[in-house]
């Protein structure tokens, strides 16, 4: 399995016959070493609505027909647009043809670019290949956390450092002693001014805690 960083949020994920994308945020993404072009994906995982993780679902969904996995508010609105969605919620897990998916909570908000309530954001852990993998979605921290490192042995933990919108590095730390994870890999930072972060100082502090991070470059693919 491959994994790569296309900047803020978004993952691509390769196994040996599907493409997952994670908050498919490219084309406006400043960050982005591709284009949403360069994709073509069977499924697409969204955390939450706001368009810098709704992204390209739209257009990707409409040229490639992959399938959506989110919420059920916001899969209900993607079917508005003639795309193709299945419905989950929080604590809800399912098998699909690439492993399985598991929504948990995340504490911040979600709504479409056109206003509409999409329901509650999410984190998601994926079971791919014998890997556990936590993208934490946009979130602050919360105490729970610990509980999900408790019932799930993860692999690679993703989680967002760039303040502002989403914990900041101090905080993030805090949730990864919480979650215990085997690597972790900071995101969400230096898209925009607003969450400037320095990766390499989140690094130090989680090293130093005893744990494993590892600072993917942007485009940059990881081989798990």
């Amino acid at each position: 399995m491959k994994i790569r960083y296309l900047g803020h949020s978004a993952f691509q994920i390769k196994t040996e016959k599907h493409e997952i994308l994670i908050d498919p945020f490219i084309d406006d993404n400043p960050v982005s070493p591709i284009k949403s072009k360069d994709v073509k994906p069977d499924f697409i995982i969204l955390t939450h609505a706001h368009s810098d993780h709704l992204g390209d679902s739209i257009k990707i969904g409409t040229r490639d027909n992959p399938l959506f996995i989110c919420v059920n508010e916001l899969a209900e609105w993607l079917k508005t647009k003639g795309l193709n969605a299945h419905n989950m919620h929080i604590g809800g897990s399912r098998e699909f043809d690439f492993g399985k998916v598991k929504f948990t909570i995340a504490h911040h908000g979600s709504s479409t670019p056109d206003g509409r309530y999409a329901g509650e954001p999410a984190g998601v852990i994926l079971n791919i290949n014998g890997k556990t993998l936590y993208h934490t979605g946009d979130t602050g921290l919360f105490y729970d956390m610990k509980l999900i490192g408790e019932m799930n042995n993860i692999d690679y933990l993703f989680i967002p450092i760039g303040d502002n919108f989403t914990m900041g590095i101090d905080d993030a730390v805090k949730a990864v002693e919480f979650i215990n994870p085997k690597v972790v890999i900071p995101i969400h930072y230096n898209t925009f001014g607003i969450i400037e972060a320095n990766p390499q100082l989140f690094k130090e502090k989680v090293e130093a805690n005893g744990f494993k991070c590892y600072v993917m470059k942007f485009g940059e693919e990881i081989e798990v």
